[in-house]
């Protein structure tokens, strides 16, 4: 009988449930998740924490932030432990506020068993890409099926060319059910596809087109500065977008300073299964200052209310598209400097920029590239007062001033 494997992944519709930061060696320097992901066993010297990056729930299973990298309640360890030795390093680690024991469990084993014509669809990566270094390699595995036959022994691993995902024999998902451990879902590797041809046709289609988007929208961001290697970062799905994907890049500019931009909100719509460039447009917010952690800054919430209001608000797109446009979103863990009084933030949208193209090409048509500037409390004042022409007139004073549609916490008024 054909053994049975299954993907182990985290439950992120826990109601309540915690969510984990990245480990940290024991001066609170971040580790790094490359070095669990490697498929060996990692060595670090000292006690590793696991900072709380949203308190809620504790779980038994839990993914530290960005990675498919576990920490697991001691109870879940020894499952791995018993039923698996050979393919797992236990490293003991320091949950914060946390008193019951905790192990961020390695997988050390790596098996080359993917099954390509049998998973729902794979991807490489090309030439036009851009990544040289990873020609060849695996872009994307959707709907993924493994050989069995390829596993041997192995009873929890790493798929070869693909290591962001785990794969667990049945034995081991057995196990951790039998004992009711939180926060773990399964999701069987083997056995046929379960969609039809039509459904695989259909996603084939989607897939074609928003990648045909992005990578033309890659092209244009590369062209602005140095794009980060990890290019978009997934925030959401979102039915709202186009492509009912909610993404963002980042681009590394000159002086130090960090362009943040929408990445989705001219996908095509992937309801109409037809090229389009969605709302035809996209959003920038730029900052003097190098961002390490753009997923906690200023920057990206800010952008996100934005990007919300654009996306939601026909009204809203259209009167972007026209031309300046003024706007109020919630100032909740914004910097103060920004925040008005009633607990708002304003911005200023459409300032011409000198250093960023107004509109880029896609195959499927122009894009407007609109800029997204962080306004302080009096200017917002003055914009209230005076209307549109008061938005025409802080443009030119931002341009005049050098300032053009940079956001920035310390700098003074110009109304």
């Amino acid at each position: 009988m054909t053994k049975q494997y299954f993907d182990l992944f985290e439950d992120v519709y826990v109601p309540g449930r915690w969510h984990l930061d990245e480990p940290v060696d024991q001066r609170g320097q971040k580790l790094g998740t490359w070095l669990f992901r490697r498929g060996e066993p990692a060595y670090v010297e000292g006690r590793i924490r696991i900072p709380i990056y949203v308190p809620g729930r504790p779980l038994d299973f839990s993914f530290v932030a960005g990675a498919t990298i576990p920490v697991v309640h001691a109870r879940v360890a020894a499952v791995f432990a018993e039923l698996a030795p050979g393919d797992v390093q236990l490293i003991p680690v320091e949950v914060e506020g946390e008193s019951e024991p905790y192990v961020l469990l390695n997988i050390t084993r790596i098996v080359k068993c993917i099954d390509d014509e049998a998973s729902d669809e794979v991807r490489y990566y090309k030439p036009e890409h851009e990544q040289p270094e990873r020609l060849g390699q695996y872009r994307s595995v959707i709907g993924m099926r493994i050989d069995p036959t390829k596993v041997g022994d192995a009873q929890v691993f790493r798929t070869l060319g693909w290591k962001v995902a785990i794969v667990v024999s049945e034995d081991i998902k057995q196990a951790l059910e039998r004992m009711g451990a939180t926060g773990a879902k399964f999701k069987e590797v083997t056995g046929p596809s379960t969609i039809s041809s039509e459904e695989r046709t259909r996603n084939r289609k989607i897939r074609e087109l928003l990648e045909t988007a992005a990578t033309a929208r890659e092209a244009a961001w590369r062209t602005l500065g140095s794009l980060d290697k990890d290019v978009v970062m997934p925030i959401a799905m979102s039915g709202s977008w186009p492509g009912q994907r909610q993404l963002w890049s980042v681009v590394r500019r000159e002086a130090g300073r960090t362009l943040l931009v929408t990445h989705g909100l001219s996908d095509p719509f992937i309801e109409r299964l037809e090229p389009s460039v969605g709302f035809g447009l996209e959003l920038a917010l730029e900052v003097d200052a190098a961002v390490k952690d753009i997923s906690k800054g200023w920057p990206l919430l800010l952008l996100d209310r934005v990007a919300d209001e654009v996306a939601e608000h026909e009204h809203v797109r259209e009167s972007v598209k026209a031309g300046l446009f003024s706007m109020e979103v919630s100032g909740k863990g914004m910097p103060k400097s920004l925040v008005t009084e009633e607990g708002r933030v304003a911005v200023l949208l459409g300032v011409e920029s000198r250093a960023l193209p107004s509109h880029f090409s896609t195959p499927y048509g122009e894009v407007k590239l609109v800029t997204v500037k962080a306004l302080l409390p009096s200017e917002l004042a003055y914009l209230l007062e005076h209307g549109a022409e008061g938005q025409a007139e802080l443009a030119r004073r931002f341009v005049e001033s050098g300032e053009e549609y940079l956001s920035r916490l310390r700098r003074k008024p110009v109304a």
